[in-house]
């Protein structure tokens, strides 16, 4: 009888990764599916040198994380973010999947779920992202749930993002977060923000003024010995938002689009961004970027207030 063979994860780290852990230096963990599903080339890669470069100006160091061809990376070389956000066909991975690509050699872009577990197998405890994925319009009746609060409830990383994406249903998301024991905590206001808008309409459940206080709650978090990651949700800059008011009428019109077509699965989300994304004129994703470019530098601070 044959005996199995365990299979090594391959993992490589960037250059800049491996350097930076030599020396004990704060990081910071960066999706990869904005690059390849988020944003259309060379947008897309104009923002993930953009942000990649708020990380270092804040003192930490970004980590970038996809698969390509089979291997997990963590960090990327400039040479491979450039192809990257040129690939196409390429896997949108989470929880389900991210495995399947390492084992069939595939490559595939990072979802937030996807991205806390390879941070979390890294040693990094800090991930920005634009927005998290969450319970969607209609879930009662197609049990359309993002695997990202589950990673929550499970992974101990703290997410810093403008919320939940605003295609969704944000008082259920609040909702399930509450009930998996996901602690979510607005920077420094009391209004929880509904991604491209600074408000949704409810009041958050924690609020913290500073990266400090962030770093602090999470080492009381640990001391406890609590299980699972932190949402942090960080207001998109006043001078970028759009009002929630208007966004509601592209959100419902890509709404009823996504259904008119059978929009189904993880194909729902880049559908109607791209939707909105036309609808606005471009605005949503000016947008989008300014969030994103804020949530690194938040990320960033916090990842050096927790490594002091």
């Amino acid at each position: 009888m044959s005996k199995s063979i365990s299979p090594l994860l391959p993992i490589v780290y960037s250059s800049e990764v491996t350097a930076a852990k030599a020396r004990g230096a704060p990081l910071v963990a960066l999706e990869s599916t904005i690059i390849t599903h988020g944003m259309p080339f060379p947008g897309n890669l104009e923002m993930a040198r953009s942000v990649e470069q708020i990380v270092r100006l804040e003192g930490a160091v970004p980590a970038t994380i996809a698969v390509i061809e089979g291997v997990l990376h963590i960090g990327l070389e400039p040479e491979q973010i450039a192809a990257l956000a040129q690939m196409k066909d390429v896997m949108k991975l989470s929880r389900a999947d991210i495995a399947f690509a390492l084992a069939e050699r595939r490559s595939g872009a990072t979802t937030v779920a996807a991205t806390m577990i390879a941070a979390a197998r890294a040693g990094i405890s800090v991930f920005a992202t634009g927005g998290i994925g969450g319970v969607h319009r209609g879930a009662e009746e197609s049990f359309d749930i993002s695997a990202d609060i589950e990673e929550l409830a499970r992974t101990a990383v703290i997410v810093v993002s403008a919320g939940p994406k605003a295609i969704l249903d944000i008082p259920k998301t609040l909702e399930m977060l509450e009930t998996r024991g996901v602690p979510v905590v607005t920077y420094d206001s009391e209004e929880f923000p509904a991604f491209w808008s600074r408000i949704s309409g409810l009041k958050s459940p924690l609020t913290l003024p500073s990266p400090a206080a962030i770093a602090n709650f999470q080492r009381m978090r640990e001391q406890l010995g609590i299980d699972g990651g932190m949402l942090i949700a960080n207001p998109v800059p006043l001078e970028d938002e759009i009002a929630r008011e208007e966004m509601e009428i592209y959100i419902g019109r890509a709404l009823a689009s996504a259904e008119r077509e059978e929009i189904t699965g993880k194909a729902v989300t880049p559908f109607l961004l791209d939707t909105i994304f036309h609808m606005t004129g471009g605005r949503s994703l000016k947008t989008n970027i300014a969030l994103v470019e804020n949530n690194a530098r938040l990320a960033a601070e916090i990842a050096v207030a927790m490594n002091a």
